[in-house]
Parts: structure tokens; sequence; C-alpha cells
């Protein structure tokens, strides 16, 4: 099991599934988290300024996709 860095709380999903860079939400609290390594697993907080620019990015992309 992996645990929230912001609230300590259990996400379920298997440990093996995970990528570096894979986004990911907790359950319980809602915070959006990053794996930022798989092996040791660690996971950080997403800030609300940082998601902005990752949601504008992937538009970015899709837009350049269509073109």
């Amino acid at each position: 099991m992996v645990s929230c860095p912001v609230c300590d709380a259990e996400i379920d999903i298997e440990e093996e599934e995970l990528d570096e860079g894979e986004l990911l939400t907790c359950d319980e609290c809602g915070a959006d988290v990053r794996v930022v390594s798989v092996d040791p697993l660690e996971l950080e907080a997403i800030e609300e300024e940082e998601e902005e620019d990752l949601e504008l990015g992937e538009e970015e992309e899709e837009e350049e996709d269509w073109k």
C-alpha cells in the first residue's frame, strides 16, 4: 500500500503498478500527489500552481496533436 504524503491515509493502488511521474489522488483528503521515485517509493504533494501548469501543458499537447 501507498500512503498519502499529506494525510498519511492509504492510497489503494499496487506499488508494482506505479511509474515515476505518475499522478494520483488521495481518496481521503483529495490531495494530488506525484510519484517521485519507485525504488524507494517516494510521493510528493503537488501544489495548486504546479497542477495548473501540468494541466496547461496537457492542453497544449492536445492542441498540437489536433493540428
